[in-house]
C-alpha cells in the first residue's frame, strides 16, 4: 500500500492545466480545417466536416488541409461556415442567463440516434484529465434537474418527440448545445429520410467534430459562460 501511495506521488497531477497554456495534441489530431478556395468555390462548412483525411487535399474547390486548433465551436449555425474555414467562436451568454450558470451548469445528455463517438468524448470530459467538474459542470440524470441539453446524434424519427419532450422538462431559462456533426445537421446521414436533421429547438452552442475533441467541447462551453474572451480566429489557422 505504501509504495502504492508513494508512485502516485511520484506521478504529480494528471489534470491538464487547460485554459491555460497552450494544449498539446499528437501529430495525427486533426483540428479545425482551412481552405485555400478555387474561384466560384463553395464555402466551407466546418460544422459538416467529418475530420477525415479523405477531406483534405487538393480539389476542385480549393487546397483543404487540417490545422491543429481545437477552438472551433461557435453560437451560430452560420457562423461555422466561411469562404476559408474561418470560425466565428462562442459569445458569451446574456448577463443574467450568464450569472445563473457562470458558476454552476447542471446539463443532461440527450442521444438522439449516435454511434456512441460523441459519447465516449463527452464521458472524457468527467475524467481526470480535463475534469469538467473543477469549472462547476456537471451532468445530471434528469432534465428536470438541468439547465440545459447535450444533444448528441442525428435526431432520428424514433427519438424526435422524446427530444422535444425533453426539452420541454427543462426549466427556464435554459441553453441547448449541439455535440458533433449529426447533431449539428446529420453528419454522414443527411438526407436520409430515418433522420429529422438538425434539432427543431433552438441552440445555443454548436460544438463541431465527429467525434469532437474534449477541448472543443469545453472551449466552447466556457466561451458561453464568459470564462474564455471572445475573438475571432484568423483565415490561416
Amino acid at each position: 500500500m505504501f509504495e502504492l501511495l508513494k508512485a502516485r506521488l511520484r506521478q504529480g497531477a494528471r489534470t491538464a492545466p487547460y485554459p491555460q497554456g497552450v494544449p498539446a495534441f499528437p501529430e495525427r489530431y486533426r483540428g479545425r480545417p482551412v481552405v485555400e478556395p478555387a474561384p466560384g468555390a463553395p464555402p466551407l462548412d466546418v460544422g459538416a466536416c467529418l475530420f477525415s483525411p479523405e477531406e483534405a487535399g487538393d480539389g476542385p474547390h480549393g487546397a483543404v488541409r487540417f490545422t491543429t486548433d481545437h477552438r472551433m465551436a461557435s453560437s451560430t449555425r452560420e457562423g461555422l461556415i466561411s469562404a476559408t474555414g474561418q470560425v466565428e467562436l462562442v459569445r458569451a451568454l446574456d448577463g443574467e442567463v450568464r450569472r445563473l450558470f457562470g458558476r454552476s451548469l447542471r446539463l443532461r445528455s440527450v442521444v438522439a440516434g449516435s454511434c456512441g463517438g460523441c459519447e465516449a468524448e463527452l464521458n472524457a470530459l468527467s475524467n481526470v484529465v480535463f475534469d469538467l467538474a473543477r469549472f462547476g459542470v456537471q451532468f445530471v440524470a434528469s432534465p428536470r434537474h438541468a439547465d440545459g441539453l447535450v444533444i448528441t446524434g442525428v435526431v432520428n424519427r424514433n427519438m424526435r418527440d422524446a427530444l422535444r419532450r425533453t426539452y420541454e422538462a427543462t426549466p427556464s431559462p435554459k441553453i441547448v448545445i449541439a455535440v458533433g456533426a449529426c447533431a449539428i445537421g446529420g453528419g454522414p446521414f443527411a438526407g436520409s429520410g430515418e433522420i429529422a436533421g438538425a434539432p427543431d429547438i433552438p441552440v445555443d452552442l454548436y460544438v463541431p467534430g465527429c467525434p469532437p475533441h474534449p477541448l472543443t467541447m469545453l472551449d466552447g462551453l466556457l466561451r458561453l459562460l464568459g470564462r474564455l474572451p471572445a475573438d475571432r480566429l484568423p483565415p490561416q489557422g
